[in-house]
């Protein structure tokens, strides 16, 4: 975890990194990056003292003078290779001034925020990249200039302003205090937010009524932003692996530059600007914050290290607590949506690429993307049409109801179409609710989605058809008529084949040299492998079996995973195997988060139940767990609620100024480009080998050569592994357990 340092403004030099800095993350410059006077240059020899002076007083008046419009925030170049991750925030009576800083303290920018107006909230960011001993004048030449009103301050480190808030009057500058590394992505940092700050933006901050201010900020912090918020400097946290390495080969419906359905803190970061002076996304001082789950391990193989990837996105749409929640809103948008990512990477280079052979004349270095990277998706939602749960009585499952019988299914038309949007064809339906229930429940919703289904699918083209599964996965377990486990693992087998896995290379050769002389029935894929569709798991509440099953899919993708890889002979896995058991830990934990992020509570069934293992205790936990979501949904979901809400942005419903959406048509529900395949195989190589060639710059945090570190301190070295599990050590970790 990092802490920030606090510094004096007595010798005015950019505070170094802590000496607890875990993240490993500091870098030289990128050779993509802008051409700047390096310190050295900056000499009266190549600038004259006169000139010097004259510009930086210039810029220093331009930053210390008064905003000459309201609300005046400039965008910043697009320049990828070069990414701020350290900030030091001076303060005075009239203004903020932010100091951004890249790992190795070599590059800065600056930014100035008014603190003289209450009602608006004014930032003004410099264009200009500085070196260390430029910066360092710069803030003598701000000292000086606002001796008048206190100087600079005292310095203070944070790792990025997570938004801005209004209640009844000024605004609040949310800070990012404290973070944690918790996973590695092509030499791109993976964080947790670990602590969060709130400073009044205004230096008087006048607050006519103390009381509602007071309980408004006591509601707005009941969102622990200390929780399962996670960031990234370098790296997309809110859309898919594939997404970011191809994006530029896509559709134009499909080429968003960050998915804020996954961000979070987006009102945050957007209310308090208008569409003329908003900051871009990628504003280097703007930390979009996804929310969900994040979890790393790696897999020792004689030798070869594999890291396993865990990325589960929770959207901000339709998002509260279990029963407040439920199914779809006008939007097409479902309750507990969240999209679940598993990447599996061999880590023989760090980064996206391999150095390529220098075929031009100029010897000029160029890359090939690294086929060591891949990844398969999933999606996890409620049941896309209109229904809900009265939690007025104190009873442990509230009875079911569908209030609104559409028999369009407007909502659902727009959910799908949603989908084809984002992932392509096919998409698969796997619900896994009650079928024979003795007073009816769950099966009202089984019959209606059905129908539901059965209606859309009649209008779409026979090739772009939804696969619809029905299973009921409880009365499977109990009356023991079927095997749990291999049904699932049948239907994971048969999705993964229809949609297919991300991998940035082809297969391993060897594979071919195995099988020639049967290349009819296995063919060898030449090419990198592209996923286009999804599949899309559901029971009433997304969570216990749907993460059981969601587990059994990505058990089976881990095996096609590695078997691409060529780190085993067969995507065929056992079970009792050190590789499952750790994939089996990760996906409980991916499952107690969600569960306690929309319920209160961890999950009560989990794969071992399932699997008819249970632990001896899991009688005894599952009473308890049970227990807690009834005391969770029946007293406290209600305050949970209006704090996402406010968190999110969501007016309230009688305040609400939002049009209904406008109806659609009833047989023609789906856009044409949205059917089109979602990823072009020819467009996704053009696009990697442009990414890898233009923006794969890993050390920006990870390579630290002028850094005296210990192994014992990088993350890579000590991530969970296979080697850590208790029992003997094993270098085999896929064969099965005596």
């Amino acid at each position: 975890m990092e802490t920030p340092t606090t510094a004096t403004t007595t010798h005015l030099q950019i505070p170094q990194a802590s000496s607890t800095d875990s993240s490993g993350t500091v870098t030289p410059i990128s050779q993509h990056s802008a051409v700047l006077p390096s310190e050295a240059a900056v000499s009266t020899h190549e600038y004259p003292a006169s000139l010097q002076s004259k510009e930086a007083q210039s810029l220093s008046a331009t930053l210390a003078a008064p905003p000459t419009s309201s609300k005046a925030a400039l965008s910043r170049p697009d320049d990828h290779s070069l990414a701020f991750n350290k900030f030091i925030l001076y303060e005075n009576r009239l203004r903020f001034y932010v100091v951004a800083s890249n790992t190795s303290d070599s590059r800065h920018r600056i930014i100035k925020i008014d603190r003289t107006s209450q009602d608006e909230l004014t930032v003004v960011e410099d264009e200009a990249i500085y070196s260390g001993k430029q910066m360092s004048e710069m803030l003598k030449m701000l000292e000086d200039g606002n001796k008048g009103c206190g100087g600079l301050g005292r310095a203070r480190v944070f790792f990025g302003v997570a938004g801005f808030i209004k209640f009844t009057a000024g605004w609040y500058m949310i800070l990012i205090s404290k973070r944690s590394v918790v996973a590695l992505l092509g030499g791109h940092y993976v964080y947790h937010c670990e602590s969060t700050d709130i400073m009044p933006v205004a230096f008087n901050h006048k607050i006519d009524k103390p009381a509602e201010e007071q309980r408004l900020m006591n509601i707005f912090k009941q969102v622990d932003m200390t929780k399962n918020f996670y960031f990234s400097y370098t790296y997309d946290l809110t859309s898919t692996l594939q997404h970011n390495l191809t994006r530029s080969g896509l559709a134009p419906c499909r080429q968003w530059s960050m998915n804020d359905r996954f961000a979070w803190n987006h009102h945050l970061l957007t209310t308090a600007f208008d569409e003329a002076s908003m900051p871009s996304a990628k504003s280097h001082w703007l930390v979009p914050l996804m929310h969900g789950h994040v979890d790393q391990a790696k897999l020792t193989v004689l030798g070869r290290v594999v890291f396993v990837t865990l990325i589960a996105r929770r959207s901000r749409h339709h998002a509260g607590a279990r029963y407040l929640k439920r199914g779809a809103n006008d939007e097409g948008n479902v309750a507990n949506e969240v999209e679940t990512e598993q990447i599996v990477s061999e880590t023989l280079t760090t980064p996206f690429y391999f150095p390529a052979p220098k075929d031009g004349a100029d010897g000029k270095q160029n890359r090939r993307p690294s086929p060591n990277y891949t990844s398969y998706v999933q999606y996890r939602g409620s049941i896309p049409i209109y229904w809900t749960q009265e939690v007025t009585s104190m009873v442990p499952k509230p009875p079911i109801e569908i209030p609104v019988m559409d028999p369009f299914y407007t909502a659902a038309a727009r959910h799908f179409d949603d989908l084809f949007k984002r992932y392509g064809c096919p998409i698969m339906i796997l619900n896994l609710i009650k079928k024979r229930e003795p007073v009816p429940r769950e099966s009202k919703l089984l019959e209606e989605y059905t129908q539901c289904v059965r209606y859309l699918n009649q209008f779409l083209p026979p090739e772009n058809k939804m696969i619809y599964r029905a299973w009921d996965m409880a009365r499977a377990y109990k009356e023991k008529t079927q095997d749990v486990i291999s049904y699932l693992e049948d239907s994971a087998e048969e999705s993964i084949q229809m949609t297919g896995f991300f991998h940035t290379g082809p297969e391993p050769f060897s594979h071919y040299l195995l099988n020639e002389d049967d290349a009819d029935e296995y063919p060898w894929r030449g090419t990198m492998s592209v996923q286009n569709g999804i599949c899309r798991t559901n029971c009433v509440d997304c969570l216990d079996r749907t993460n059981a099953a969601q587990f059994v899919f990505g058990k089976r993708a881990l095996g096609h995973q590695l078997y691409a890889l060529g780190v085993v002979d067969t995507p065929n896995l056992a079970f009792d195997s050190d590789a499952v058991n750790m994939l089996t830990e990760m996906y409980h934990d991916h499952g107690d988060s969600l569960a306690l992020q929309y319920t209160g509570s961890a999950l009560v069934n989990r794969v071992e139940t399932y699997r008819r293992m249970p632990h001896w205790n899991s009688h005894s936990r599952d009473i308890i767990e049970n227990l807690r979501r009834f005391y969770a949904n029946s007293l406290l979901d209600a305050d949970k609620q209006t704090a996402i809400n406010l968190f999110l942005g969501v007016p309230a419903e009688k305040t609400s100024t939002r049009t209904p959406p406008q109806r659609g048509n009833y047989q023609k529900w789906f856009k044409d480009e949205h059917l089109r395949i979602a990823y072009p195989l020819d467009d996704c190589e053009q696009a990697l080998l442009h990414y890898v060639n233009t923006r794969g710059d890993y050390w920006i945090e990870y390579y630290r050569p002028l850094l005296f570190t210990s192994l014992g301190k990088h993350f890579a070295f000590s991530m969970n592994s296979t080697l850590k599990l208790p029992g003997c050590v094993r270098i085999m970790p896929f064969v099965e357990l005596a």
